[in-house]
């Protein structure tokens, strides 16, 4: 076996794992197969690459708990963009897993990838309490959307803002219909269970939301409440990996994607890259901030005067971005959100 140094590439699925290891030289040293846990990837790496200098596997849904899980082992591995990846997987004529864990093994020797930042298991549960909650809020939407399309069609129109006296004011509205009642009502205790358990959920964000300093500080910022701010949170984990402020509004995929060929040169849409979590909710928070929030602002003052002059959907996303910034100083800075003098931080 060689003793040069060793690079690892692994094209992880749910069950396997292909696994691939080259030398310094671009020599294939062993190409295989195993299952998709730490203790076993492990096992095949200490035995096959002793040797590995880079250890590399692209983010993806089991990406956290195998880099924790190898990490934790000694090994030095890295998770790198699946995007960046597969702009050169795709270049090879056959994709299978085995020619995708030999290309990842060539550019962890060559060292042309982009590393991910793999979130901490602390970070992690919070990000999943998240997620599950933003699950039960979006089931509890269709199950309204549901009930209003379907009485809608026996002449029971009923007002937008009914929020927690839904469920009672739509049994209000078919008492005299005893078959469309009978229709309803699952559905009904379907919406009133869901909407116990996102209770449940709800007081658990309250609870992480007041044990958390960074959290405090953010929600005094216009328009950011626990949620925001919690997903901000994990969405950033470390501010000071960011170079500058303005970098965050393009992690968080706010920033408009630029095309330039020769004499052509376009500023289109947002990239919609990075957390989708957290840039919809920084978008709803700057909803709020330009149309609920009555208390002066530098950034409100700002937002509404863009309004006028590109629109509110426009105007919105850059008041988001400017958001995401401001909350970055705050930070870094440990400084509550300036009222009457907030500085606007240029976005990039």
């Amino acid at each position: 076996m060689s003793h040069l140094n060793q690079y690892v590439g692994l094209d992880v699925s749910l069950k396997e794992t292909s696994i691939s290891v080259v030398d310094e030289a671009d020599k294939t040293i062993w190409r295989g197969r195993t299952a998709s846990t730490p203790d076993d990837i492990a096992e095949k790496l200490l035995a096959r690459a002793p040797h590995a200098v880079r250890i590399g596997l692209e983010c993806g849904q089991l990406s956290n708990w195998l880099y924790h899980g190898l990490k934790s082992r000694g090994l030095p591995v890295i998770c790198i963009d699946a995007r960046h990846a597969h702009a050169t997987l795709s270049l090879k004529v056959n994709k299978t897993d085995t020619n995708d864990a030999q290309g990842l093994a060539q550019l962890m020797r060559v060292g042309w990838y982009r590393e991910t930042t793999v979130k901490g298991i602390d970070c992690r549960y919070v990000r999943s309490l998240l997620v599950v909650r933003q699950r039960l809020v979006s089931q509890i939407t269709a199950l309204k959307n549901c009930v209003r399309g379907v009485i809608k069609g026996f002449g029971r129109v009923m007002p937008k803002a009914l929020k927690r006296h839904f469920v009672p004011r739509i049994r209000e509205a078919i008492a005299d219909d005893g078959m469309l009642a009978a229709l309803i009502d699952p559905a009904l205790r379907a919406l009133e269970a869901t909407m116990e358990e996102l209770a449940v959920f709800d007081r658990a964000v309250m609870k992480q939301a007041r044990s958390d300093d960074t959290v405090r500080l953010l929600m005094t910022a216009p328009g950011v409440g626990p949620v925001v701010a919690l997903a901000y949170v994990t969405g950033v984990e470390d501010p000071a990996r960011f170079s500058s402020s303005a970098a965050v509004g393009a992690y968080f995929g706010m920033t408009p994607r630029r095309y330039q060929s020769g004499e052509v040169d376009l500023a289109r849409r947002i990239s919609k890259y990075g957390d989708g979590m957290v840039r919809g909710l920084l978008y709803e928070a700057a909803k709020v901030l330009l149309s609920r929030t009555c208390r002066p602002s530098a950034l409100k003052t700002w937002g509404t005067s863009l309004a006028k002059k590109i629109g509110s959907k426009k105007a919105t996303m850059a008041v988001a971005r400017k958001l995401a910034v401001i909350l970055h100083r705050m930070w870094i800075t440990g400084q509550p959100f300036q009222w009457q003098s907030t500085p606007l931080p240029k976005a990039a």
